[in-house]
């Protein structure tokens, strides 16, 4: 679908459900294949793992830590590859060269607690930077298993050097459904579409994973500490301060096996 393909008297909103509801039609299958990957490697002590860069970390930065995810869950987010200004130092433009750069992502994730029998979902809507796409062939090489959370059914030219998209890289794919231009709504006099959909779509697809791995693990008899709300009943900031405690036990025991790996696995 593209945003031409929408009823041109529609606005935002009613252009997004259209999204959306495709979303839930055609990728249900998708997303439960993508929970039971990730039920299976929490239910092994394992990390799921959040990747994105430029607009794709804000699903990332939405994973954890917020009300109603758990502990498990490990955002990778590098400050270079997020904007903190518009130009200049941390600017946009200079976030987007870097993410199109071939050779350095590998440089942030051996820093981070990879191992074998996680699970990483990687974020990125035309799926062709060179982040991204190496972000998941350098976890598939420390046997990762790894999702693309991209516009799938969009034809987009190829830019890395190894001929290939996130989702040739990548064992599962959810199709966000969002049209390449990323904005949807067309304003008459108006040269170029307002209303960017893609990280609206990215944090649902997120939302629908971290849901339905939860329903997953419970359906296994088992129950992940988890960030609630001090409005919760039972809930109070004391409950997830231990929730954070957890999370740091979790992140320690994974800093160890990725030590405890071989030189040559990374």
């Amino acid at each position: 679908m593209t945003a031409s393909d929408m009823d041109v008297d529609s606005g935002y909103t009613a252009r997004l459900a259209a999204l959306l509801d495709r979303l839930v039609r055609t990728q249900s299958e998708a997303l439960d294949r993508v929970a039971a990957a990730s039920a299976d490697a929490l239910m092994r002590g394992n990390l799921v793992h959040f990747f994105g860069s430029g607009h794709s970390v804000i699903p990332v930065l939405d994973a954890f830590p917020r009300y109603g995810s758990f502990v498990g869950l490990h955002p990778l987010t590098d400050p270079r590859l997020m904007w903190h200004n518009v130009l200049g130092p941390g600017g946009s433009r200079e976030l987007q060269w870097l993410e199109r750069s071939e050779g350095y992502i590998e440089t942030f994730l051996a820093h981070e607690p990879l191992t074998a029998g996680d699970l990483l979902i990687c974020y990125s809507h035309g799926g062709t930077n060179a982040a991204p796409i190496e972000a998941a062939m350098y976890a598939a090489r420390l046997g990762v298993t790894t999702v693309a959370v991209t516009a799938a059914g969009t034809a987009t030219p190829v830019r890395h050097s190894s001929g290939r998209r996130l989702t040739d890289v990548c064992d599962l794919v959810v199709d966000t459904c969002c049209p390449i231009e990323d904005a949807i709504v067309p304003v008459p006099g108006w040269p170029r579409p307002t209303g960017g959909a893609a990280t609206v779509l990215q944090i649902v697809v997120t939302q629908e994973i971290i849901t339905r791995t939860a329903k997953v693990v419970a359906a296994r008899g088992c129950v992940l500490p988890t960030l609630a709300s001090p409005t919760v009943p039972g809930v109070t900031l004391a409950t997830n301060d231990e929730v954070f405690a957890e999370h740091r036990r979790y992140l320690h025991e994974a800093r160890g096996r990725a030590l405890a790996a071989e030189p040559l696995e990374r």
